[in-house]
């Protein structure tokens, strides 16, 4: 079945929304001065650039001197890690992650080992879900961070924040939260969720891409990540890139007003592909808490065909449908291995590397999914007939 064109691949990026387009197009041409000048078009882009970190501090419940803006969450995240653990290593060396986490992340943490820093990798269950009670006992004198994902973008399940933010305020350690897939999808709010430094970014919210920002609390000691002109309160030297910082919180701005609306349109799009899958294909199987996750995203495979799952992936894009494989940035691997999330949560290395993930966002309609669930249908015949000889399918 040929179509136009059908992405469901959200969580890797989305499409720019008109709005947001709209709302830059004045700093290019107009409002372009540099927000360090002191003539009248540095004081414009100053006014500009400071009602731009007004409005996405609103949209997590903080402060406006709170919010640092970066070229992107992978910037955040280094920035989140190896800030507080440069500024905090007199107090101890033990940083505490989940096992989950984003690549940037994780390779941080490796970074950060080998300049003398321990970290311990907490485990999570079979629905994704982090180990609160071995956070617990994780936490000792020396620890100086943990850092837990807000939700997970290859399955989608949301932790327990704001439990993990009660226990680190007990112990006094500071908690930073990768918000990049939950922000402007459920709600954030940094001081009900006990958070310290949070990540987020633009171009997962219909936004432009190479724009982020880190909220890091008052009060929190973290190093600088860029030395320069003393730009962002001297904490991240560099020309502020104007025109992503106005669409990124023009971004933000819609995503809030339209978020309670959207989440249920979502969640009802992913209950019918949920009903679909379970309804017509033997062997499926859900990845990820089956309630606790996002709204427009599901992971899934089925048993017996993991290995074709790129193949399939390859017939679905021929048929103009755009999912994926997992994290898109793990497709820069050139080792090829099983997705780390999908083992931790108990697949096997083989079963790993067989996930199909389907991330709806503003743009998708159920329509555009009827399609999907058709062409999904034909691929999987088309692959079980040359495969296998037990068809997967209901039909």
């Amino acid at each position: 079945m040929e179509t136009e064109g059908i992405y469901l691949d959200n969580a890797a990026t989305t499409r720019v929304d008109d709005r947001v387009i709209r709302s830059m197009i004045p700093v290019f041409s107009q409002e372009y001065g540099n927000a360090s000048s002191l003539h009248h078009f540095g004081t414009q882009a100053r006014e500009v650039l400071e009602n731009s970190r007004t409005t996405l501090a609103e949209c997590i419940g903080a402060d406006s001197g709170e919010v640092y803006f970066t070229s992107g969450g992978t910037e955040s995240n280094n920035w989140a890690l190896k800030g507080i653990a440069e500024s905090n290593r007199h107090k101890g060396r033990h940083i505490i992650v989940s096992s989950i986490e984003h690549d940037c992340v994780l390779n941080t943490c490796n970074w950060l080992a080998g300049q003398g820093f321990f970290v311990t990798y907490l485990p999570v269950d079979s629905s994704g879900l982090v180990d609160l009670e071995t956070l617990k006992k994780a936490i000792n004198p020396k620890t100086i961070l943990v850092s837990v994902m807000h939700a997970n973008n290859e399955i989608g399940t949301i932790e327990p924040v704001e439990e993990i933010g009660r226990i680190c305020k007990k112990h006094d350690v500071y908690f930073h939260s990768d918000a990049c897939q939950s922000f402007g999808k459920i709600p954030v709010d940094v001081n009900a969720m006990g958070i310290d430094l949070l990540t987020v970014n633009s171009h997962k919210i219909y936004g432009p891409k190479g724009i982020g920002a880190l909220y890091v609390r008052k009060g929190v000691d973290i190093a600088p990540m860029l030395h320069g002109g003393g730009q962002e309160a001297g904490l991240r030297s560099t020309t502020e890139n104007m025109p992503a910082i106005v669409g990124f919180a023009e971004a933000a701005a819609i995503c809030l007003r339209e978020m309670k609306s959207e989440a249920i349109r979502l969640s009802l799009l992913r209950e019918k592909l949920v009903r679909f899958i379970f309804a017509e294909c033997e062997n499926a199987y859900i990845n990820g808490h089956q309630v606790q996750r996002l709204p427009g995203h599901l992971s899934f495979s089925f048993h017996g065909l993991e290995g074709e799952t790129i193949r399939l992936l390859l017939m679905l894009d021929e048929m103009g449908i755009a999912v994926s494989a997992g994290s898109a940035c793990s497709s820069n691997d050139k080792s090829h291995n099983a997705s780390h999330v999908l083992q931790a949560i108990g697949l096997n290395p083989f079963e790993a590397r067989g996930a199909i993930r389907v991330s709806m966002g503003r743009f998708t309609t159920e329509a555009q999914l009827n399609i999907f669930t058709d062409s999904l249908g034909q691929a999987l015949k088309s692959l079980t007939s040359i495969f296998s000889g037990n068809s997967i399918m209901n039909l």
